[in-house]
């Protein structure tokens, strides 16, 4: 019998865009009403009306907003190019909460002329021994990286909340930088944890680890605490584990079952941004081959030889749609593209049926995404936030362009995608 703490409480996309309505400012929201803090999913609707388009910005400057003097802001992101953001975690500090970021060192060579970073350096200031600052991970390199295995990144995108209206230790796990095209171009989602002691010490402490910049001392890691877990990258390529992350979850699915008398098959839906790590493509294929549905939309794959998009285009493979859209026909401009990064199955998953379970987070799967980068891959293992991710993978499918044509350069990997990642 199935545990109720399975069955968290999923946010409708419905609920979020009418908070977006009500919410959508440039700015914080002190002194004015806010929302309730409710456990579960967000996602922003590119093709939607501005309010639609900026679900999670809201959903975060909501919760910036809230957050009473003597708590906590920390966050670690790849990209903020969003001056109301920006000011609104200034006036937080300004207020008296601890505002704590640590970001890729992009954020500011990819975009000097974005006021951004002056304004939080200005606020909080670089000095990572405070209890604010905002800092950036080496140059060239994620925080936590071997510097050894080549450029990195710190690709991070989450935020923790101390203390809420009606909640604590808050954690916002999304796929979604903080810029103007992750708002209006990309499909994104995020997914709120609240309440939960064990996951916001498990994200605090790996922040503490990317502010120290101590790469040598990283170790691969994870953490559990029902009906959640988050594994923390880089995971070494010298890690004793057996195989990568997501072919070891994936290697928990049993395609075909019986249940009460009847056949059934197991369902593995993804949308991904970048899907070029082989293991990862031959797994998928080896599922569908099993007996599995899977279903897949992505961004971008890799042409090389023998990469991913010809492996998951072999005989017999997934339900392929590439959304890599160069609408406006301007190659300097961000394409509409799935930038989230989840994994859904519904079946039999880890021995057991009648599973439904998702991973997000900002993890790709991609080589750097695994053994480089600073990353964070978050599994909720609940019945309503799985169907709510279904009904926005639908979504996205349904909006994706090229589709099944895909065999272009941009969803080959060949010709680069506009925007940051």
């Amino acid at each position: 019998m199935r545990s109720a703490s399975r069955h968290v409480l999923g946010r409708s996309a419905a609920v979020c865009l009418s908070l977006s309505l009500a919410a959508g400012l440039q700015v914080g929201f002190a002194g004015g009403a806010s929302a309730a803090v409710t456990a579960g999913p967000v996602f922003n609707d590119p093709t939607g009306t501005v309010a639609q388009q900026r679900a999670i910005r809201t959903t975060l400057l909501d919760y910036i907003g809230q957050s009473p003097a003597g708590s906590s802001i920390k966050a670690s992101v790849y990209h903020l190019w969003d001056a109301g953001l920006a000011q609104a975690l200034a006036d937080a500090h300004a207020r008296g909460v601890h505002v704590q970021l640590m970001m890729d060192r992009t954020t500011v060579s990819d975009n000097p002329d974005n006021p951004s970073y002056g304004t939080l350096a200005a606020a909080l200031g670089t000095d990572l021994t405070k209890s604010s600052f905002v800092g950036l991970c080496p140059a060239g390199k994620s925080c936590l990286g071997d510097p050894s295995l080549g450029t990195s990144i710190n690709h991070n995108k989450f935020w923790l909340f101390s203390q809420l209206d009606g909640a604590s230790d808050v954690v916002v796990q999304t796929s979604s930088n903080m810029t103007p095209s992750s708002y209006s171009r990309f499909w994104n989602d995020a997914y709120v944890l609240t309440n939960n002691a064990t996951m916001y010490a498990a994200y605090s402490t790996y922040f503490t680890k990317l502010a120290g910049k101590k790469w040598q001392n990283w170790k691969y890691s994870h953490t559990a605490s029902s009906p959640y877990k988050v594994y923390f990258f880089p995971r070494p390529a010298s890690d004793p584990s057996p195989g990568d992350t997501i072919t070891g979850v994936l290697d928990n699915v049993s395609c075909t079952y019986t249940e009460s008398g009847v056949t059934k098959h197991t369902k593995v839906r993804v949308a991904m941004f970048r899907l070029t790590r082989l293991a990862v493509a031959q797994k998928l294929v080896s599922l569908k081959r099993a007996g599995c549905s899977v279903d897949i939309v992505y961004s971008e794959t890799d042409s090389g030889s023998s990469g991913t998009w010809g492996t998951l285009h072999t005989s017999g493979g997934p339900t392929l749609r590439c959304y890599n859209w160069d609408d406006d026909n301007d190659p300097d401009t961000a394409s509409r593209i799935v930038h989230s990064k989840y994994l859904l199955i519904e079946g039999k998953y880890d021995g057991a049926t009648g599973q439904k379970v998702l991973w997000t987070g900002s993890h790709n799967y991609s080589g750097p995404a695994l053994t480089k980068n600073d990353e964070a891959l978050l599994k909720v293992d609940s019945d309503s936030a799985h169907d709510t991710y279904v009904a926005n993978f639908n979504a996205v499918k349904a909006a994706a362009v090229p589709g099944t044509a895909d065999a272009t350069n941009a969803c080959k990997g060949i010709s680069g995608t506009a925007g940051d990642d």
